[in-house]
């Protein structure tokens, strides 16, 4: 017999009993129930509704059933259809009726609301701390190898050298983004639907503001039917986790090509590898490569959360039920891939005279021409032009820039100066861009000193 059933003469179908279960999802929330039913025993004694036995009783046996639930001799069935029924079921089983006085002012609608907000506190929490720790991987990375030289790209073409530090150092400002979107969904979280009941609010005399101070919310949500059916905060917290995602997708797959034997310039840690089965050389990406998939999947469950909600009428409606499957596996993939990620951060190995010599004489030093000329009074458009056919000349040549001397740069324009072949030199070229943001290494050593004073900050929250 079902807690509802007054009102039907039979029970449902045994397919639409298995079709509605939800409990195998719910099963990861059961802590967060409990912790919402003894609130709620608090709000229902402020309110003179449970005496101090009623409430004692009650609060012993949640606690029973945590017991059981965490040693395994209660398992809920599909009979119990969801968390909340299986947990006032066992209650009224160890303490009698007086459980059944539990579900006074409230509905399982505001149950699943608050269930999930302290679910999604937690994990928004932990995915917030994986995102912080990964910031401070890629800080510390920046420390110990952001003087090495290395072409910038664009279109996956070179384009001007670099030093590793700005280029890392620009995934670790994204990041710091997301975390800082996680903390704000965070922060629009912090409201408790527990007590407006199904839509309407009760007519029991309870203060909802004590069952919010219980669960650590700020608030009270202001309007029951908004309590129950609004789901923007799972996907507010799905959109940045979607967002991080892609950030981390474009991380790994940045390591991916860099770990190839191509590039040369990383070698990942074996605890983020693997070999293949057939192949005894093989090192395998697979931990940058899991992240970058799993970027898919959370993408994936921000849209199938979208889709679900977009033509839902106020209040609740069983769709809801399938928000879960969705916001858990965003939430818990985003936490684990961000740590992933720090891990992979943290066993790199670089190679760090990789492209010391293979720069030198590299076109990708052609901009250096045209600024040293810019720097000389020639507009830049014409300067642009004149390195551009330098290239042109020495490309049909079969040479590179170490073919040059003055008297041929001068040969393609009068205003080089005497200094214009030291314009060519791969590490003074990127030392030399020092404007703000730059790739000079005092632009690196500063930026990594506001992204310390920014870390100082969030791992106080996290």
């Amino acid at each position: 017999m079902a807690l509802w059933d007054g009102r039907f003469s039979e029970g449902p179908a045994a397919d639409m009993v298995a079709f509605g279960a939800c409990l195998d999802v719910d099963m990861r929330m059961w802590r967060e129930d409990l912790d919402g039913s003894r609130a709620h025993v608090a709000v229902l004694h402020a309110a003179g509704i449970l005496d101090d036995s009623e409430r004692k009783t009650i609060l012993s046996g949640l606690d029973l059933v945590a017991d059981e639930l965490a040693s395994g001799a209660f398992v809920p069935g599909p009979e119990h259809e969801d968390i909340h029924m299986a947990v006032e079921t066992r209650l009224i089983e160890l303490v009698g009726p007086v459980g059944a006085k539990l579900h006074t002012a409230r509905s399982r609608n505001d149950q699943v609301a608050t269930d999930v907000r302290l679910w999604m506190r937690a994990r928004l929490t932990a995915v917030h701390a994986a995102l912080v720790e990964l910031v401070a991987a890629i800080v510390e990375r920046v420390k110990t190898d952001g003087d090495v030289l290395m072409p910038g790209f664009t279109h996956l073409q070179r384009g001007q050298p670099i030093l590793l530090g700005h280029h890392l150092l620009a995934h670790a400002w994204a990041v710091s983004r997301d975390a800082e979107r996680v903390a704000d969904a965070l922060r629009r979280l912090d409201a408790c639907p527990l007590g407006a009941g199904a839509m309407a609010g009760t007519p029991h005399p309870i203060d909802r503001a004590v069952a919010a101070r219980a669960l650590g919310f700020s608030r009270p949500i202001p309007n029951a039917m908004d309590a129950v059916a609004a789901r923007d905060h799972q996907l507010e917290a799905l959109s940045a986790c979607a967002i991080a995602m892609t950030t981390l997708s474009r991380i790994a797959e940045e390591l991916v090509l860099w770990s190839t034997s191509e590039f040369r310039f990383v070698r990942m840690g074996e605890a983020y590898t693997t070999g293949s089965s057939i192949m005894p050389q093989k090192r395998n990406p697979d931990a940058a490569e899991l992240v970058r998939g799993k970027a898919g999947t959370v993408i994936g469950a921000l849209q199938a959360l979208m889709v679900t909600v977009k033509g839902l009428p106020l209040a609740y409606n069983r769709d809801l039920q399938e928000d879960r499957y969705s916001l858990f596996d965003g939430l818990e993939n985003t936490a684990a891939s961000a740590r992933i990620t720090a891990g992979m951060f943290r066993t790199l190995t670089v190679h760090r005279e990789r492209y010391e010599a293979e720069l030198t004489g590299d076109f990708l030093l052609a901009t250096e021409l045209a600024d040293h000329l810019a720097a000389r009074g020639v507009p830049f458009r014409e300067a642009h032009h004149v390195a551009g056919r330098i290239v042109g000349h020495l490309e049909a040549r079969g040479e590179d820039f170490t073919s040059l001397d003055l008297p041929a740069l001068r040969g393609f324009h009068p205003s080089f100066g005497d200094d214009a072949l030291s314009w060519l030199e791969p590490r003074a070229a990127a030392e030399r861009r020092a404007s703000l943001g730059g790739t000079a290494p005092s632009q690196i050593a500063a930026q990594v000193d506001d992204l310390g004073a920014w870390l100082d900050e969030h791992l106080e929250e996290s």
